[in-house]
């Protein structure tokens, strides 16, 4: 039997990470045809591997190889060097270079600083076989700062595709980017598919191309893994609507037509029936400064049906949310169609959304889709008990929590509130408001992403101090909502800070977006959010009215909406610019010293379970289990191994 501290927790740690586990509570009652169906989709999930690993920078699957080649060699790769001390800084770059799916942090997106000498990795890949043209090639790549220093970059008035180290773009400018794809859906009309979004833009000579990527092209080779595994899932779906969606799936990879991924994405929205549902594709735009090209990403799911009932409870009151909501009527939907929700358990994470993977998913993002057919969002209930079973206890609440009284309130009503937040942001923050006739939903450029997630964020805000929220059985009693005000401007105006460098600004999108709420409600409030010095002379948040706290949320959600139904991009720069971008480096540097007194990790990821097939004595599988001690590291190799496609 596993004990809970095995399945939360791993021994592992480097670095800024801690390494968590995630139970599949609840799997063993699936039937064997459903868990063949999760088993098989699972494999389609880790085939993704490598093409995330290439779109995060073009060098990330040489230096991955490089480097597990030099783990792999240990005897041979320590006679080689003077100091024992530069191998172990060798493999923790390794371990970190697979946590990011390259070698740029997976949040921050600075190349990584290495802890070794450019003379014992030469040393070190030499006695391996590697030649001197590919060092030093390579050498430029990791050991000189200014060469690749950001996957994303998002300073105002750079060229962000020049100053980006992602792999979408070659020898093609912001400008360039932009004017190709605005003369694309200048001609595409309402239902415009989201242009760019499965695709390398390459200039050749003077002209602009697209590298689309399908199983005989682009990432090819795992294209057709992919395929291959949809294919034997398909034989175990659980009704024609999935199989009908997986067959649209396979075509758009095999086809690269984005108006078959639109096609595809429809289906997904409907197919509602059954127990396992899966995310397997190019889908966010995040990890592209421009927000058009998606990188790939897996997920497989099955619904956990107990948690559940609090996400159906607010999809089936989403047009009361939508009419009440505090925003110009002109932007409300009048008719909300097709926001369902559901609590689900992770199966198996792959691509952007392996080892760091989201608590809380809204798609599809096409927005004539969500207006006329509708989005479906899940919360992942094993991810977030793994992540609240490793804060307990821990001493960060304490540390920064301005009282007794709110850290009894936050103890009492945090994980509740905040799975609702989460839950509110995803069902419906996402899914409401409209777009103006004739808005291009791409108006906002590269401050689109922070829009959007403030937009959602104020909405879960907003209604989670609701009466409405008491009257569905959704919060305990009318105050349970001051503990997630105050966590959320807690971490907005103070503890984020710990995920970030010293001199540098916040350019994630999540980041500015929570960034940009806090502080524009602490110079907009009027006093009711302060910044205040304790008799210990710490810096804390003070609340000194949460109804007045609540009607700053609605009115900064009114013009977030307005901004994103207009397209008004100087107002979403002035705004994003003004309030989430800088960073008070007296106050950060508070944060930082107490925060490492903690001795904690900024950032958590997961190790999968391993999915091991069970077979009788004829051969046949009888059952599929999951394990949960496979190490990080071997977990890593295993994958290299197994699922390698590109190199």
């Amino acid at each position: 039997m596993t004990s809970s501290s095995d399945i939360h927790y791993s021994d592992e740690r480097f670095a800024d990470i801690q390494l968590l586990r995630y139970r599949l509570n609840g799997f063993e009652q699936l039937s064997l045809a459903q868990k063949k169906y999760v088993y098989c989709l699972s494999q389609a999930t880790l085939f993704g591997r490598d093409i995330i690993f290439d779109q995060h920078g073009k060098y990330n699957l040489l230096i991955r190889k490089v480097f597990e080649t030099i783990v792999s060699n240990r005897d041979i790769v320590m006679d080689s060097l003077a100091d024992a001390q530069q191998f172990s800084a060798m493999e923790t770059y390794l371990k970190r270079l697979w946590f990011s799916n390259g070698i740029h942090h997976h949040y921050g997106c600075d190349k990584f600083e290495p802890g070794f000498t450019e003379t014992s990795f030469r040393e070190a890949a030499t006695s391996i076989g590697y030649s001197t043209e590919v060092l030093d090639e390579l050498c430029t790549i990791i050991f000189d700062p200014t060469i690749l220093p950001k996957r994303v970059n998002k300073r105002d008035g750079d060229d962000l595709i020049l100053t980006s180290a992602c792999n979408f773009y070659e020898g093609v400018t912001q400008a360039e980017a932009e004017a190709y794809y605005a003369a694309k859906k200048a001609t595409s009309g309402h239902h415009s598919p989201s242009w760019g979004l499965n695709s390398r833009l390459v200039k050749c000579g003077d002209e602009l191309l697209e590298q689309v990527y399908t199983t005989t092209s682009l990432y090819g080779p795992a294209l057709k893994k992919i395929v291959y595994w949809l294919t034997k899932a398909r034989t175990y779906a659980e009704n024609d609507s999935q199989k009908h969606l997986i067959s649209k799936l396979i075509e758009y990879y095999e086809t690269g037509d984005l108006h078959t991924f639109d096609s595809y994405s429809i289906a997904w929205v409907n197919s509602l029936e059954g127990q396992v549902d899966f995310i397997n594709g190019f889908i966010e735009v995040y990890g592209d400064p421009l927000g058009f090209k998606a990188t790939w990403e897996g997920l497989v799911e099955y619904t956990d049906t107990e948690a559940t009932r609090r996400t159906s409870l607010i999809s089936s009151n989403a047009q009361w949310f939508e009419d009440h909501s505090p925003i110009d009527p002109r932007f409300r939907k009048k008719q909300v169609k097709g926001v369902t929700a559901k609590v689900i358990c992770a199966a198996m994470l792959g691509g952007d959304e392996y080892p760091s993977t989201a608590i809380g998913i809204n798609l599809p993002n096409a927005d004539w889709i969500r207006a006329e057919y509708g989005s479906k969002s899940i919360t992942i209930s094993n991810i977030t008990d793994a992540y609240n079973k490793a804060a307990k206890g821990n001493g960060f609440q304490k540390e920064f929590v301005i009282d007794a009284p709110t850290l009894s309130l936050i103890e009492q009503y945090g994980d509740i509130c905040d799975n609702l937040h989460t839950d509110l942001h995803e069902c419906l923050g996402h899914g409401s408001g409209q777009l103006l006739p004739g808005v291009d939903p791409d108006a906002l450029k590269a401050y689109g992403n922070t829009i959007e997630e403030a937009r959602a964020d104020l909405f879960g805000l907003y209604y989670i101090a609701d009466p409405k929220l008491v009257e569905l059985g959704l919060t305990p009693n009318p105050d349970a909502y001051k503990s997630n005000y105050y966590t959320y401007l807690m971490n907005g105006l103070l503890t984020q800070l710990v995920r970030i460098t010293p001199g540098h600004q916040i350019e994630e999108a999540h980041m500015r977006n929570r960034s940009l709420i806090a502080h524009w409600c602490l110079a907009n409030g009027n006093g009711v959010v302060s910044l205040v010095k304790g008799d210990n002379g710490k810096t804390y948040v003070h609340i000194s009215d949460y109804s007045q706290l609540r009607q700053l949320f609605a009115i900064l959600l009114a013009e977030v909406q307005r901004i994103k139904s207009e397209g008004d991009y100087a107002a979403a720069r002035q705004l994003v610019e003004q309030y989430a971008v800088k960073v008070d480096a007296t106050l950060h540097a508070e944060v930082l010293a107490r925060y490492k007194t903690l001795n904690l990790a900024p950032y958590k990821g997961f190790i999968n379970p391993l999915l091991t097939l069970v077979r009788d004595s004829h051969g046949e599988v009888v059952d599929i289990v999951p394990t949960y001690t496979e190490p990080y590291s071997q977990q890593m190799m295993r994958y290299s191994r197994d699922y390698s496609t590109l190199i």
